[in-house]
């Protein structure tokens, strides 16, 4: 299957955004950056930044700045699994940072208005395990949590049967 890469269409900010996603996230890198020439059909100016492309622990995203017609929603996220309670609380504090907003279930929408879900494997597992009881106990904590606290979603879950 051939790569893909999300593109992800920023208003003005793509740079910003590849700025502080790579300053979060361990091994990644800005890469090339185009600029838009003259008259373009953006009505952006001259020399503004068109795309950036970035790596986010080892995954490349492109960052579009093509104005506001498409503001992101909650309809496409990010999730991040996340080992362990430092690693959520790492990702999700970055994320909500500086005008973002928490939600429910562990969704954080950064300043730039990009939804992510930050999910410990744990839950994941609980998911994945066909113990329907015990994801319906730990189902009701994180419904009940912004951000996911792991112990609490294990005692809540209990024990597998």
């Amino acid at each position: 299957m051939p790569e893909t890469i999300p593109c992800l269409w920023f208003d003005t900010d793509a740079e910003q955004a590849a700025e502080f996603y790579t300053s979060l996230f361990p091994n990644s890198s800005i890469g090339a950056v185009t600029r838009y020439g003259p008259n373009n059909a953006s009505g952006l100016p001259e020399g503004s930044v068109l795309t950036v492309d970035i790596t986010l622990d080892g995954r490349r995203y492109t960052m579009f700045n093509g104005g506001p017609q498409f503001p992101f929603t909650e309809a496409v996220s990010f999730q991040i699994l996340c080992a362990d309670q430092a690693e959520i609380d790492h990702y999700w504090e970055g994320l909500a940072a500086d005008g973002g907003q928490a939600s429910v279930c562990g969704w954080v929408t950064d300043r730039f208005g990009l939804s992510w879900q930050v999910v410990p494997t744990a839950w994941m597992e609980i998911s994945a395990s066909g113990d329907h009881e015990r994801w319906q106990r730990g189902f009701q904590a994180v419904m009940g949590m912004k951000k996911i606290i792991v112990a609490d979603v294990l005692a809540a879950a209990g024990p597998a049967s």
